[in-house]
């Protein structure tokens, strides 16, 4: 299925009931947005961020207090694998770095509540450390649309997060049919079905940790890699069908992930988010497109990283759509910068196209990877930007 097909407006029934329920929602919980939209007048710059040092086992400090509203984090990793550092309420993801390589730091801005949070320490294995975050003395921020605006932008993008949940469970059983009954062809044809959904929905799906830890942790965060016992879902099934050519081993990881993608098709349904969290979301994901899967390291084992970025790409191109008729009235001069570089880099990715699909990721050499990279970033960019003109982000993030 083309991107085009899957970001196409939902059926009238199923989008009237989205912006009715959405509607009743957000106006009754009015207060809730305004809080969940609200950032510090004055943001963090880099020279006074917060050094978080990664060693092997623990965060150094283990305990961070900060004030309300945007910090920022130089996360350092002095670990000898590559790490990432995220910052958790409950299972939802807040912020995270990915890609950190041995040696080398990356800074990190997030804008938080007042609360108390987790904050991983390199590995998954690794126990979390805590981050306290205190009462602002100064809540106020900048004028951004009103609440009505965004009503219909989010109901539509709840529409599209439950649909994609539905594929994914529906294609997930296929995919676990495949398996249990031995067959390898039939279970690697079954494979990208189930995938590309959770990609296109990955920027709300990816902040539920516990379920990103079952349906797609990596091996490069896992202590024993390919052979730790976490090493599941997605990338369990997609090693052993590709990298070993072979389904043994692989039935209850399957029977799991099928059980996984029922209940994040359940979350998905059931996310109320506030505008900053679609606006964000696919920002982060951008980010993390740039820092990891584009990035110069080993590609996927199936080598089709292309066609997930492409599937990534399409909700995140969802949520520019959605975004824009509440940025012709509010900051249209932010809008030409996104639309144009988000064609350049649908123009770049389609020229690598062939009529077989996207070769595999191997086959790119590192120029054009880093080219991809660079465009990726700067469309984060670009969106964060206007993020920050609809009040949304402080930009930057």
């Amino acid at each position: 299925m083309t991107a085009a097909s899957d970001t196409a407006a939902p059926p009238r029934h199923l989008l009237r009931w989205g912006v009715a329920g959405a509607a009743l929602l957000m106006v009754a919980g009015g207060g809730l947005f305004t809080v969940a939209s609200m950032r510090a007048s004055a943001g963090a710059s880099a020279d006074d961020a917060i050094t978080v040092t990664l060693r092997d086992g623990a965060c150094e400090p283990n305990a961070i207090s900060v004030p309300a509203g945007r910090s920022t984090f130089r996360v350092v990793n002095r670990s000898d694998r590559v790490v990432e550092w995220e910052i958790l309420d409950g299972v939802m993801v807040v912020e995270e770095r990915e890609n950190i390589a041995p040696g080398l730091s990356q800074t990190l801005s997030a804008r938080l509540r007042e609360g108390r949070y987790a904050i991983t320490c390199g590995l998954l294995s690794n126990p979390r450390g805590v981050l306290t975050v205190t009462p602002a003395a100064d809540g106020a921020g900048p004028a951004k649309p009103e609440l009505t605006a965004f009503i219909g932008p989010l109901a539509e993008y709840q529409v599209f997060l439950a649909m994609q949940g539905a594929k994914m469970e529906s294609a997930a059983q296929d995919l676990d049919r495949a398996v249990q009954s031995g067959s390898l062809e039939e279970a690697r044809a079954r494979y990208a079905a189930a995938r590309l959904p959770y990609l296109r929905a990955e920027a709300v799906a990816a902040r539920f940790a516990d379920l990103r830890d079952a349906l797609d942790p990596s091996a490069a965060y896992l202590a024993g890699r390919e052979a730790d016992p976490a090493f599941v879902g997605f990338h369990r099934i997609e090693y052993g069908l590709f990298h070993d050519a072979s389904v043994e081993g692989l039935a209850p990881v399957s029977a799991k992930l099928a059980l996984d993608a029922a209940a994040l098709k359940n979350r998905l349904r059931a996310a109320r988010l506030a505008p900053d969290e679609m606006a964000q979301g696919a920002v982060r994901s951008l980010r993390a497109m740039a820092d990891t899967r584009l990035a110069d390291r080993a590609s996927s084992y199936n080598g089709d990283d292309l066609a997930e970025v492409e599937a990534e790409l399409s909700g995140i191109r969802k949520v520019a759509t959605l975004l824009r008729p509440v940025a012709e009235a509010s900051a249209p001069a932010a809008l030409p910068d996104v639309e144009s570089r988000m064609a350049r880099l649908d123009a770049d990715l389609a020229s690598l196209k062939r009529a077989a699909g996207y070769p595999s990721f191997e086959t790119v050499d590192a120029a054009r990877r880093a080219q991809l990279a660079g465009e990726v970033r700067a469309l984060a960019d670009a969106l964060d930007t206007l993020n920050a003109k609809l009040g949304l982000s402080e930009g930057g993030a």
